[in-house]
């Protein structure tokens, strides 16, 4: 299954008890760490995020809000002894800055830490269970959204099926690959009358800080959900744009023309007390819109 939990939904100034950008993408026992903006720590902590599931952490962009808890974050994994690998994605001069604090406070950690520099859409991370890709969104300096793509599962049993016809507990694995399976008298069972199609793996896309932009629809397309940035109400929609940020109605028309099943919004501007309206206004365009809530898990189906 693939989810995603919102550990920071504000834009550059906490506020109103919102902190700044964090989330987890959970999927098969691992946890993906996109954004690690100033408390995210505390955010872990407090909704109880396993530390130890991380082995990838992926930076949008070099705006303090998106990546200022993660020096911390990696010094908390030397204190607390960690040991498997990390690899850390992002902009290129994020290397230099964690080593140099890492230096200057005379840091040796207990793990491998690997980076990772992103310079152009490109596949990241590609297993038998997910891909991750990232794609160029339109800000105000570098920046980058991520694409997580589960792959699709094994073929599932028809169980009775196959115990009536004495296929043996051993070829269950090879029938589930999608095998056929031949009998000792040598007749064919063909694995669609034992099996059924898998479901289709989910697709889930964070698009990070962005001007309205529709370049970015060829990479999100379809995605089971995405999770788009509402800096502002659109009633102020030329701020957005001399700032690089979007509005509620242009990340619904996002979602619209992607033709993406769910939006998520977030990153919203400290000038807002409450976001009742970010919610009514996307939902004008959009009806199938959440507020991401700080603390929430939202499962992708």
């Amino acid at each position: 299954m693939l989810s995603v939990t919102i550990l920071g939904n504000n834009s550059a100034v906490p506020a109103f008890n919102r902190h700044p950008t964090s989330q987890v993408v959970s999927h098969d026992g691992a946890n993906y760490l996109v954004d690690c903006g100033e408390g995210t720590q505390i955010q872990m902590i407090k909704y109880k995020i396993r530390r130890g599931k991380i082995s990838h952490i992926f930076i949008s962009h070099l705006h303090g809000d998106h990546y200022f808890g993660l020096v911390g974050l990696l010094n908390t994994f030397g204190l607390l002894s960690h040991k498997q690998e990390l690899h850390v994605y992002g902009p290129s001069p994020l290397q230099q800055i964690i080593e140099m604090q890492m230096k200057v406070a005379d840091t040796e950690l207990p793990y491998p830490l690997y980076f990772h520099t992103l310079t152009k859409p490109e596949v990241l991370v590609d297993n038998e269970k997910i891909k991750i890709s990232c794609f160029p969104t339109t800000h105000r300096i570098e920046c980058y959204g991520f694409l997580f793509e589960e792959k699709e599962g094994k073929r599932k049993l028809l169980i009775d099926r196959v115990r009536k016809l004495n296929i043996p507990v051993s070829f269950y694995s090879s029938l589930q690959n999608g095998l056929d399976y031949i009998t000792p008298k040598g007749q064919t069972i063909r694995n669609d009358e034992v099996t059924t199609a898998p479901e289709k793996g989910k697709k889930y896309a964070f698009c990070a800080d962005t001007r309205y932009d529709e370049s970015i629809i060829p990479y999100i397309k379809e995605a089971d959900m995405i999770y788009h940035e509402t800096t502002y109400l659109d009633n102020v929609k030329d701020k957005a744009f001399e700032r690089f940020h979007t509005t509620t109605r242009q990340a619904a028309a996002i979602a619209k023309k992607a033709s993406v099943k769910k939006l998520l919004i977030g990153h919203f501007s400290s000038k807002y007390s409450t976001l009742e309206q970010f919610e009514a206004e996307a939902r004008e365009v959009f009806p199938n819109t959440d507020l991401a809530i700080e603390g929430s898990t939202y499962e992708i189906h």
